[in-house]
């Protein structure tokens, strides 16, 4: 699988630790930066992270930054990224299952290496279940009334 990474400075060591997992694993790692401790813009790597589903050059994604939730937040401002902040295998699995999430984001400072690694292996192994799910998957790229 193609797989775009993305992260901002406080979770460079998480992505270069995610990024060698995934290739160990055999996936196709796009990874889309940064690559050093000097403070960059977290909105700048989620909307890479988007782009990058969007256009086709990832199937998936994992975004991450200290908390996850700013990357996140940026990601899911393209209606196509379904980006899921999950914090243990559970979360991701529903994340695939349930909604059809194209991407992940975690946080480096509120998970460590072992859980994140569960949480993406998880993310990776699931597929959506679709059924009764896919209308309610299908509303999240309208806009509300």
């Amino acid at each position: 699988m193609r797989i775009a990474i993305a992260s901002d400075h406080a979770a460079v060591v998480l992505k270069a630790t995610l990024a060698a997992w995934m290739r160990e694993q055999g996936h196709d790692v796009l990874d889309l930066g940064t690559d050093g401790a000097a403070s960059v813009d977290y909105p700048d790597y989620g909307y890479a992270i988007a782009a990058a589903i969007v256009d086709g050059r990832a199937e998936r994604g994992v975004a991450l930054c200290g908390s996850g939730i700013g990357i996140m937040i940026a990601a899911n401002r393209n209606p196509a990224c379904r980006c899921a902040l999950v914090s243990e295998p559970l979360s991701a699995t529903l994340a695939r299952t349930h909604n059809d999430a194209n991407a992940i984001a975690m946080g480096a400072r509120v998970i460590g290496e072992e859980m994140a690694i569960a949480c993406l292996q998880a993310f990776l192994t699931s597929e959506f279940l679709g059924g009764r799910h896919a209308a309610r998957v299908d509303k999240l790229s309208e806009t509300p009334a």
